[in-house]
């Protein structure tokens, strides 16, 4: 699971740095903390916290309470990450969960 842990963790460095750079991101993110989960079928389960506008505490483990719960495969999420398959047709086809506020699962597309 090396490779998911990487990918992951280069996803939260390349949203910080955007979020950082961005004012207006800065501006939407201020004041929103998250808990996030992410389930692999195939694997692990990865937590993380969005607070003060930046992502942080990646970490495995599972927790039963969170803002936004992602499930999926990784092949799945691989394919999410490098555009070889969208977010939409992911969903369409249950390759991809997402239980959350709406607003919590638009705030998944800005992670990719």
């Amino acid at each position: 699971m090396a490779v998911i842990e990487e990918t992951l963790a280069s996803l939260v460095d390349r949203f910080n740095r955007h979020a950082a750079q961005t004012p207006a991101v800065r501006s939407e993110l201020a004041g929103l903390q998250r808990s996030i989960a992410i389930h692999f079928s195939d694997g692990d389960h990865y937590l993380l916290e969005l607070k003060d506008g930046a992502l942080g505490g990646l970490r495995t483990g599972n927790s039963t309470k969170t803002d936004l719960t992602i499930r999926t495969d990784t092949a799945t999420f691989l394919g999410l990450v490098h555009k070889e398959i969208g977010p939409m047709k992911a969903l369409v086809t249950r390759k991809l969960e997402i239980q959350g506020s709406l607003e919590d699962k638009l705030l998944f597309r800005k992670l990719l």
